[in-house]
């Protein structure tokens, strides 16, 4: 299903889908890829939502970038989201939903970013209302092989 006829290239915008792919600004990926409106492409070596892990969510918050101070535990706050964090990860996982263990999620929670989990299609269809409307956004669409 194509999505858009116009688009701003500058930003990654999904421009199509279908049960075993997703076009970026009109390039198709048949793998598992993630990304934000800004920036490269990343593959994902994963197919299936029972292979994310927490450090995935880390890795698609860009947190594995931000030092972390070895003195946060004496503070009583909670610990706020990075100035260049994602306001919300959306997750595809597929032609169907497939829930994460909330185990994975805790940490990216508790920094106050957002995971919406729902099948591919759908989340692809989210990531373009958020990124058009400016929002800070990272979709992960995992693609299944076909045999």
């Amino acid at each position: 299903m194509q999505l858009q006829r116009e688009h701003n290239p500058a930003l990654n915008a999904i421009t199509a889908y279908g049960d075993d792919y997703v076009a970026i600004n009109f390039q198709r990926h048949d793998h598992s890829i993630f990304f934000a409106p800004e920036g490269p492409i990343q593959d994902l070596a994963i197919q299936s939502a029972s292979e994310l892990t927490a450090a995935h969510l880390r890795a698609f918050a860009g947190l594995d970038q931000v030092r972390q101070d070895p003195m946060a535990f004496l503070d009583d706050a909670p610990p706020a989201r990075p100035d260049n964090a994602p306001e919300l990860i959306l997750i595809g996982t597929g032609q169907r939903q497939h829930f994460l263990n909330p185990a994975i999620t805790q940490e990216v929670l508790r920094l106050g970013i957002g995971v919406e989990i729902m099948d591919t299609q759908a989340a692809a269809r989210t990531y373009n209302i958020l990124m058009a409307e400016g929002r800070k956004v990272v979709a992960a669409l995992l693609i299944q092989e076909t045999p």
